[in-house]
């Protein structure tokens, strides 16, 4: 076992600073070449829905690369062994691909859309706005919460300065390129991280791989595994790791409004291409990088402090050199704020379109003006807040599943109110809170799951295991595929789950915010006969400035060009 802190490796404190100061100055003044004299909000939320393919693709494939996903990903492979990675990666990216089905019908419903809670306020009313706002905001909290959190453990290591220090540089840094142009700014220098992200996996896994020992690591070091860890199968890997987050990440990809924004921006004849992109890009860097917690397992090394937060950069400080060293901390960094940035305009457009613009204002007289300031404000409380709860050293990896669990209550809702007429404000509202007040106590295991009440969980949990997998074929093959699809899920898990499943407490209790949300949801609404037309819709949503039009033009003609 090789002991906490041997070996490390640091840069100077002067060649961090440097780095920082190369690496954010360089964003900051990439955004300038998008500032313009007459400002726009629609522009600052969407980029004029017109962003060219390669600019929206490497966007949504560096959202999506986010730090935390890399160092989440290390620790799943740390804790369960080469399917850790696989489960994570694997899975992460194929729910890029679900996003593309239900994200043209999206579009189609409202082209003109600055955030999903927007969507809904025009298809429902305000309480399933609010409450689809409101736990966009708490998740994109959440993911800065974890970003900055990424990125103070990295500094930390790497460099004489404290984690503290760390993430001051980060949140400040982010803060700097990101207030004056809003998403116009995130989407275009995601798309130049993503390839900086991408070229150093590609240099600095293998350097580590063979720098810690190559193939007789693997040999020697398969003997401290234990038989789940080195079982490319492991059910404990599955049920943990996979399972979960193939639920989470469906949550993720249809609630999360870092997602929404990128979809509402993209040409729409685009969308199809940017997501598939995405889904490979994804999927390779991530699994990539989540064999350095194989690596580590393998060769013995015990995290830093006890943190699989520190696994990454100290493998990194453990096996590279300075300069490549000086590398993989610019990878990182672009890994973390390229998500940070997504969610500061993501909260910054609910608090324009959704808080001020639909819910503040007097209907149709928003001003633009206005509007911005309250994004530009939005993004500077945002960045505090996530510095203050940083400052906790959350585990990364149980925010991201507690987040996408979270929001398993709500996909149900939001994808029924694009498809079927007969869904109402109330059952939008009602199915969401009862679906929470069931997860809730079954994640955080407030109640004893014994007797009647685990048999109760089993039962509620294979019926979120048919909504999950009848949601997926729903998006690609219709509505009897779907329930073809639900119907055998359920009755092949049956057998198995019942009398099982409630042991693992984070599967179950996302599984049974599906089940819960969709059961209310459908026997609230079935009967219904009233029909509501998706068309109006259009007519209800637009763009907040007066001379729009010409805004758009101005405010996409640079990321269609750079496209």
């Amino acid at each position: 076992m090789v002991p906490d802190g041997a070996g490390l490796h640091q840069l100077g404190g002067w060649t961090v600073i440097g780095l920082l100061v190369l690496f954010f100055g360089s964003t900051f003044m990439m955004t300038l070449f998008i500032g313009r004299k007459k400002e726009n909000a629609d522009g600052y939320m969407t980029a004029g829905n017109k962003v060219g393919f390669g600019i929206s693709a490497g966007s949504m494939t560096a959202t999506w690369i986010w730090a935390s996903s890399m160092y989440a990903s290390a620790t799943s492979g740390y804790t369960y062994g080469i399917s850790g990675p696989i489960h994570y990666g694997l899975w992460g990216a194929l729910m890029i691909l679900f996003i593309y089905p239900f994200g043209k019908r999206i579009r189609a419903v409202a082209p003109k859309a600055h955030t999903l809670a927007e969507v809904m306020y025009a298809r429902h009313g305000k309480s399933s706005q609010l409450m689809l706002a409101g736990s966009n905001i708490v998740g994109s909290m959440v993911s800065i919460t974890s970003n900055f959190i990424a990125g103070g453990a990295l500094i930390s290591l790497l460099s004489p300065f404290s984690f503290t220090q760390g993430i001051l540089f980060i949140g400040g840094g982010i803060l700097l390129y990101s207030l004056w142009s809003g998403f116009r700014a995130s989407v275009l220098t995601d798309a130049i991280q993503v390839f900086a992200m991408l070229g150093a996996v590609v240099i600095i896994i293998p350097v580590v791989f063979f720098a810690a020992g190559g193939t007789d690591m693997l040999v020697t070091g398969a003997s401290k595994l234990t038989p789940q860890q080195s079982n490319f199968f492991s059910s404990e890997a599955f049920l943990n790791q996979g399972a979960p987050y193939i639920a989470a990440v469906l949550a993720y990809a249809i609630g999360n409004q870092t997602i929404a924004q990128r979809l509402f921006a993209v040409r729409e004849d685009l969308i199809k291409k940017t997501f598939i992109t995405a889904t490979v890009g994804y999927g390779a860097t991530i699994i990539g990088i989540g064999m350095l917690g194989v690596m580590a397992l393998y060769a013995g090394v015990a995290p830093l402090d006890g943190d699989t937060n520190n696994l990454i950069p100290q493998m990194a400080a453990t096996y590279l050199s300075p300069v490549l060293l000086g590398i993989f901390l610019i990878m990182i960094i672009g890994a973390l704020s390229s998500t940070a940035d997504s969610d500061l305009s993501a909260m910054s457009s609910i608090m324009m379109a959704d808080i001020y613009g639909q819910n503040i204002a007097k209907k149709g007289e928003a001003n633009p003006k206005t509007m911005l300031f309250v994004g530009r404000i939005t993004m500077i409380v945002a960045t505090g807040a996530g510095l203050y709860f940083a400052s906790g050293k959350l585990n990364i990896l149980d925010l991201l599943v507690f987040v996408g669990a979270l929001w398993g209550a709500l996909v149900f809702p939001v994808i029924a109110s694009f498809y079927w007429q007969k869904v109402t404000n109330k059952a939008f509202t009602v199915s969401v809170l009862v679906a929470l007040a069931f997860f809730l106590p079954i994640r955080f295991e407030w109640i004893p799951m014994t007797g009647a009440t685990g048999i109760i969980v089993d039962v509620l949990s294979v019926i979120g295991i048919g909504v999950v997998l009848g949601l997926m074929a729903f998006g690609f093959f219709g509505l009897k595929t779907a329930k073809i699809v639900a119907g055998v899920a359920m009755v092949a898990a049956a057998p198995f789950a019942i009398g099982f499943l409630h042991g693992y407490t984070v599967l179950s209790g996302s599984l049974v915010a599906y089940a819960v949300s969709t059961l209310v949801c459908y026997f609230m609404c079935f009967s219904n006969n009233a029909t509501f037309d998706f068309d109006s819709i259009k007519k209800r949503i637009g763009d907040f400035d007066d001379r729009a039009e010409a805004d758009h033009t101005d405010s996409g003609s640079l990321l269609e060009k750079k496209a």
